[in-house]
């Protein structure tokens, strides 16, 4: 029996990585594992909740997984793929996939063309509607500084762990992400041990990867890979 562990991302929810779930669901019989983090998911409760309870949650659900699972596939999305990455590593696994993962973080010139077409947008009369704003005031809204805090713990704690992997590896990285630069997917590729790596660039995507206009294309990359 094959299992998936499915990681989302931080200050997100399984809805980051819907896309794919689902269409595991109903393309495969696989055993699929989607946990959410301490403090994440709809509502946001992040005050108090350290880097490592969102590790220890995800190391959980692969320990549960690999006893139902002789086969086990991990995906993992920003932050997810950290901490799938870091799993990868501990325990090993049959494939890994590494979606817009943060080893690094904040793409300052996407950013500004991102805020430009928000401001633009404003004096429109249309900034009410604009996804990206709308996505980025409810994030930055409900995240409290300790919980950036920790989630940048993570990334120096976890990174170190990035060479010991080696299962093969899809590592997809959309051009456009404003919050995960292209140097991030490049440092993954480099860094990670596997023979066995692929570095994907989706040219019209931001970090929503799942969601954004190359969807069909992410799924499509994402499932020829493990039903190689």
């Amino acid at each position: 029996m094959i299992g998936c562990l499915c990681l989302h991302g931080f200050t997100g929810s399984p809805y980051e990585i819907e896309p794919v779930t689902e269409y595991l669901k109903k393309h495969t019989d696989w055993i699929l594992s989607v946990p959410t983090y301490p403090g994440h998911g709809d509502i946001l409760n992040l005050k108090g909740i350290t880097h490592t309870e969102w590790i220890e949650e995800a190391e959980r659900a692969y320990l549960d997984l690999r006893e139902k699972a002789d086969v086990i596939y991990i995906l993992g999305f920003s932050m997810g793929g950290m901490i799938g990455g870091y799993l990868a590593s501990k325990y090993g696994c049959d494939k890994l996939i590494l979606l817009s993962a943060s080893a690094y973080y904040m793409n300052p010139a996407q950013m500004l063309k991102d805020i430009y077409d928000v401001v633009r947008s404003g004096i429109s009369g249309q900034l009410k509607d604009h996804e990206l704003f709308l996505r980025y005031k409810k994030k930055f809204m409900d995240t409290p500084f300790s919980a950036t805090r920790e989630f940048r713990k993570l990334v120096r704690t976890l990174k170190p762990s990035l060479c010991d992997i080696q299962a093969p590896t899809l590592i997809i990285q959309g051009e456009c992400d404003g919050l995960v630069p292209k140097k991030s997917a490049e440092y993954l590729y480099r860094t990670i041990s596997s023979p066995q790596k692929k570095l994907c660039y989706l040219q019209q995507s931001k970090h929503m990867i799942c969601h954004d206009v190359e969807q069909e294309q992410l799924i499509d990359e994402v499932f020829q890979f493990l039903m190689k």
